[in-house]
């Protein structure tokens, strides 16, 4: 602020030292006065009570570093009081060490020598001699030692820390000072180690001194120390041992800022170790600033001083009072104006502009100074509305309003237009007249462009939804309410929620109870995870509805509706030509199965003829030889029956045959069951071992023990063998191997591939192999090697395969450049079970 008064009038005024000060006060404004008035003697009331507290403290600050001083000086010559009486006890003690180390000194005469010492000097307790073997040889204690702690002659050193001192005293041949627990009666002890040597400087014991605490403390401090401070012994913890400590203050006393605690120090007793401390604790005994009769004169003083102060104060904070609450509610409601966001704007009687806010200034781009006083037409109104904007602010000013407001067109000073919707009441004075109308404005022109741009956004995904070939239904859980359905969905279940509850029940999802929620407290729903439904995964089943004759794929979700409730969402797509696609795959699928085995078969059969020609030769030649015996009657009885037992066999070889060639062959369906592996090798290997002896080729075959059962159709499973076993057979009968190197093998193994455990077929032939352009062509349909193959063996085996979850793989076998053979294989894996397997593809894929 700067100072009014000018350097001529401070210049005149200088030999006046108040004239200036009289002139610039008078110049302040009467707020200002008040608050100098109130604050000047506030202030010179404080720094009077700063300065007298000020100076109390410094001379109590001057008064303890004294009284600390003065301990401290005392409790150091206690302490050297102290040290000095336990340095001449050790050495008598150690003279005594010397004598008996030096053998000048017996056991009688360290008794007596020890009791005069003990006699001479209080602290002194007890003093034994102990040899090398903690034995007490000799000892004596004062009259006032308890039972329990003498040591008599003869026994053995006992107390785990006085033995362990003493096995120290030994290592360091030094004398050691220690301190014990005290005793039963609580009397504390210190006990000094001082180690004996022989003539040869072995060790060859100890002399072991007691002493009292407690007569330490009364013999060694000076009598001037103690009748001042409270003097005491702790031991390294901070426990006292010995002596005695002020007592704390109690009561309200103990809360005041200059209550401190008893002057006290501190200092180890040297050279006895185990932290053994002297504490010297001033007894009080100055009244302290409380009693002092100064500090209640200065006391009351102010107080008087306050109280003068009181009457002043209260009229001038009357004054401020009503001037600061006419400053806030002025601020206060022009800051309400400013910061709000919506337009006002004040009309008289006759529609003339009387007031507008910063928020309507701001929409319309005028100033408040271009608004106040202009009467219509106003400038915000666009020149295309005027006549309608007049005729409603007629309807205005005549009190003919609409409740809800209404909305128009509002023009910015730079010609751009926006949406607004105004609001009117009337404006009623303090006296309860109406002076005109409050006018209050919004700018709506981003909320209409959402609107617009929702309900456009809802007719496409209205239009969307209706275009689906899928139906769309929406319904509460626990209502019969159909929340949406889409143009599909009516088409076929009309507008009810009969259609919705009859595909959500048939595709398994369990139905919601219908339980009236006012007759019971309980939540219909308790128990389902309504915080989790809406992020699970939606549920596929395929369902047929009859009324339709349709198959049906229904997906359903949980999901939150738009007001907050739990509903499901359903998804049916008709999918009925894709099933019968797959009914009529499946169909051909099984037609080319049975086609593959007639073919295999009639491939096969003049092997089988001549497999058959031997047990049906047998039997002729049986039979003709019996007739012959017979007639001649040159036959017994057992060699009619051995004749008769080997024609039965051979005639069971020929059923056997023809039974296994009629299961291999009969059309079935899938048939899947837990199936041995080796009862499956065994039969696979009995069939296309027929085909192998015709064309002279050996199969030897290994199936690993103890493998587990497979769930798969065992008739399919043969029949990809007895084709990979033929296809073997024919290679190498192509390749035209000589005798010994015509041998297949056939070999099943468990295997883990990609961490999943299966079962391994393989089969290993010694033919030509498999050229690289037929090697990328190998299983596809119709596509054949041989002049008289129709191309679908390895083609409907890696299908079968597949169907059971299991892959199919050919690879040459090398011996160096040349080819040696080829390796068919394909592994089935063990993880299924009946009920997974029931759920994939029970066809087998064409």
């Amino acid at each position: 602020m700067q100072d009014p008064v000018s350097a001529h009038e401070l210049q005149h005024d200088a030999g006046a030292p108040t004239g200036w000060w009289r002139r610039w006060w008078g110049s302040q404004t009467p707020g200002r006065q008040d608050r100098f008035a109130m604050l000047a003697p506030v202030a010179a009331v404080l720094l009077f009570l700063a300065a007298i507290v000020s100076a109390f403290w410094y001379l109590r600050l001057e008064e303890m570093d004294r009284e600390h001083e003065a301990v401290r000086r005392d409790v150091e010559y206690a302490q050297q009081r102290v040290r000095l009486r336990l340095l001449e006890r050790q050495e008598q003690l150690m003279r005594v060490a010397h004598d008996i180390s030096t053998q000048q000194l017996e056991r009688d005469e360290f008794v007596s020598r020890i009791e005069a010492m003990v006699i001479q000097y209080p602290e002194l307790q007890a003093v034994a001699w102990i040899d090398d073997r903690r034995r007490i040889r000799a000892s004596y204690a004062a009259p006032s030692v308890a039972a329990s702690q003498l040591r008599p002659a003869g026994g053995v050193l006992r107390g785990a820390e006085t033995e362990s001192i003493y096995t120290l005293a030994r290592d360091l041949q030094q004398p050691v000072y220690s301190q014990p627990a005290a005793g039963a009666d609580g009397s504390g002890l210190l006990q000094l180690h001082i180690p004996l040597a022989n003539q040869q400087g072995k060790f060859a014991g100890v002399v072991l001194g007691e002493y009292s605490i407690d007569a330490i403390l009364r013999y060694a401090v000076p009598a001037e120390v103690s009748a001042k401070y409270a003097v005491a012994l702790l031991d390294g913890k901070n426990r006292i041992i010995a002596g005695s400590s002020v007592p704390p203050r109690k009561g309200p006393s103990q809360l005041l800022p200059w209550a401190a605690q008893p002057n006290e120090y501190e200092v180890p007793v040297s050279p006895v170790g185990n932290g053994l401390i002297i504490r010297a604790q001033a007894y009080r005994t100055s009244l302290g600033v409380i009693g002092s009769g100064l500090f209640w004169l200065v006391g009351a003083l102010s107080a008087m001083t306050a109280w003068m102060l009181i009457g002043n104060w209260r009229h001038t904070r009357r004054r401020m009072q009503a001037q600061r609450a006419l400053v806030a509610e002025t601020n206060f409601r022009r800051a309400m104006e400013n910061s709000m966001l919506t337009g006002m704007r004040a009309l008289d009687m006759h529609g003339r502009i009387t007031y507008v806010n910063a928020a309507f200034c701001q929409m319309t781009g005028w100033s408040e100074a271009e608004l106040v006083g202009r009467t219509p037409p106003f400038p915000y109104w666009p020149d295309e509305d005027r006549e309608q904007l007049m005729a409603r602010l007629d309807d205005e000013l005549h009190g003919r309003t609409v409740a809800g407001g209404f909305q128009v067109r509002v023009k910015r000073k730079d010609g751009s237009l926006f949406d607004a919707r105004l609001y009117l009441s009337p404006l009623i004075d303090a006296r309860g007249q109406q002076t005109g109308w409050m006018t209050s404005m919004t700018d709506i022109t981003e909320p209409n462009r959402i609107r617009e741009q929702l309900s456009a956004s809802y007719e496409r995904f209205t239009t969307v939804l209706e275009a689906l070939d899928a139906s769309v239904s929406v319904a509460p859980l626990g209502s019969e309410e159909l929340l949406f359905a889409n143009k599909l969905y009516r088409l076929w279940f009309g507008v009810q929620t009969a259609g919705h509850l009859q595909m959500v029940a048939q595709a398994g999802v369990p139905e919601q109870p219908h339980l009236d929620e006012s007759l019971d407290a309980v939540d219909s729903f308790v128990g389902l995870p309504t915080s989790t439904l809406t992020a699970a995964r939606s549920e596929n089943a395929e369902i047929f509805v009859p009324e339709l004759g349709k198959w049906l794929e229904v997906r359903s979700r949980y999901l939150t509706w738009v007001d907050g409730r739990l509903a499901q969402l359903v998804i049916a797509t008709d999918i009925t030509p894709r099933r019968h696609a797959e009914e009529q795959a499946a169909a051909q699928a099984e037609r080319a199965q049975s086609s593959s085995r007639l073919i295999t078969m009639g491939e096969m059969a003049s092997s089988v003829a001549h497999e058959l020609n031997q047990p049906l030769t047998a039997i002729n030649n049986y039979c003709n030889g019996l007739v012959s015996r017979i007639r001649k009657q040159q036959i017994n009885e057992e060699d009619l029956l051995a004749a008769l037992e080997k024609t039965a066999r051979q005639a069971q070889r020929a059923g056997q045959i023809i039974q296994r060639i009629r299961s291999f062959v009969k059309r079935s369906e899938p048939n899947r069951t837990l199936s041995d592996v080796a009862t499956l090798v065994s039969e696979a290997v009995e069939l296309a071992e027929i085909e192998l002896r015709r064309r002279n080729v050996r199969l030897s075959h290994y199936v690993a023990a103890r493998l587990p059962k497979l769930m798969v159709d065992p008739i399919l499973i043969e029949q990809v063998l007895v084709n990979l076993l033929r296809n073997a057979a024919e290679s190498i009968d192509q390749a035209r191997r000589p005798a010994p190197r015509r041998s297949v093998e056939l070999r099943v193994i468990p295997k883990d591939i990609d961490g999943q455990p299966v079962i391994e077929f393989s089969v290993l032939d010694s033919g030509q192999g498999l050229a690289p352009e037929v090697m990328d062509r190998l299983y596809e349909a119709f596509f054949s090697t041989k002049p008289e193959g129709m191309g679908i063996g390895l083609n409907l085996c890696r299908s079968i395969v597949e169907s059971h979850q299991g892959r199919m793989q050919a690879e040459n076998i090398y011996n160096g450049t040349d080819v040696a053979g080829c390796r068919f294989s394909f592994w089935i894996p063990l993880a299924g079970t009946p009920d997974t397997l029931e759920n994939k593809n029970a066809g087998v894929a064409a």
